[in-house]
């Protein structure tokens, strides 16, 4: 199925419910730590610039499958028009109980400035998830064997610059992006996290105290998940695994997240070699209007800087 589209400057707001891009609040399994209020915080390049503000291009949308363990995961594809036989490409990646449809404005936005994106949908992500896959069985860890499917599968297209691959990912989505990225090092070329989940442990040992505490399935907000979903988080330092990464990070999080207390990212910048941490005051879990527009303005800085040629 193959859509065009024109460039314009109206963002569409997400339709996934608590999908966290710019209708409220991003769902997260029982996370309601206080926030702590912080100014922006530089990590260690230089100011970004962008060299691309006057220059948009048309952008047509089709659907494309990857193949994971027999799973057939979702997703659509945004491709710029004649910006080049191979451009960068960005993977967008949804938090818990989102779809690929929380990724529309920024995948728009970035079509128009010359960048293919896909928006996929995570095997058992959600209820609604136009992949295989029941939300029983998936955790950070299925999810992280998706988004390597989708990398293999991405980096085989013609028309994307295999040189010039970038992870983004909201909440859930981003704690994925950047334990994947720390395990294909050399495949990513950079990286944006929006309000990262790296709460995910702390949250899951604070309701179970050993996997034997973990029933087959249990209610997490509003989505029914499996022991699949918390039982190795009980003994994982996600922490040390995203440090791993070594290239430049850019992490965008509000100081009003009630969702995912803005301390994890302050965490994050700790143990990342090179990171760039931008607070949105005021800003919860998921940006709109005004904010929204903020992270395209950093994410476009981010990636012009970082696009190798």
């Amino acid at each position: 199925m193959r859509w065009i589209f024109a460039k314009t400057t109206a963002f569409i707001l997400c339709m996934a419910l608590l999908s966290g891009c710019g209708t409220g609040n991003e769902a997260m399994p029982d996370m309601n730590a206080a926030q702590t209020m912080q100014p922006s915080l530089c990590g260690k390049w230089d100011t970004l610039l962008s060299d691309t503000e006057d220059v948009t291009y048309e952008y047509i949308i089709e659907e494309l499958y990857a193949i994971r363990d027999g799973n057939q995961i979702y997703g659509v594809v945004y491709i710029s028009q004649n910006a080049g036989e191979q451009m960068p490409a960005v993977i967008f990646s949804h938090g818990f109980g989102g779809n690929y449809q929380v990724g529309t404005q920024y995948a728009e936005a970035l079509a128009e400035k010359g960048y293919v994106v896909y928006c996929f949908d995570f095997c058992g992500g959600s209820p609604e998830s136009r992949s295989d896959g029941s939300t029983l069985e998936m955790s950070i860890f299925t999810e992280q064997a998706d988004l390597e499917a989708v990398i293999a599968m991405f980096q085989n297209l013609d028309y994307v610059d295999r040189n010039n691959l970038f992870l983004m990912g909201t909440s859930q989505g981003g704690a994925v992006s950047a334990i994947t990225a720390a395990e294909h090092k050399e495949e990513i070329k950079g990286m944006i996290l929006l309000y990262p989940a790296f709460c995910l442990v702390d949250q899951t040992k604070e309701r179970f105290d050993s996997v034997e505490d973990i029933p087959n399935t249990y209610f997490s907000l509003w989505m029914t998940v499996g022991r699949a979903y918390a039982e190795n988080l009980l003994d994982y330092d996600i922490y040390n695994a995203i440090s791993e990464y070594e290239k430049d990070v850019l992490i965008l999080h509000g100081d009003a997240d009630s969702i995912v207390p803005l301390s994890y990212s302050e965490k994050a910048l700790e143990v990342y070699s090179s990171a760039r941490l931008e607070v949105f005051p005021g800003g919860g879990h998921g940006f709109h209007g005004e904010d929204a527009q903020r992270a395209i303005n950093f994410m476009l800085e981010y990636l012009d800087s970082h696009r190798g040629t």
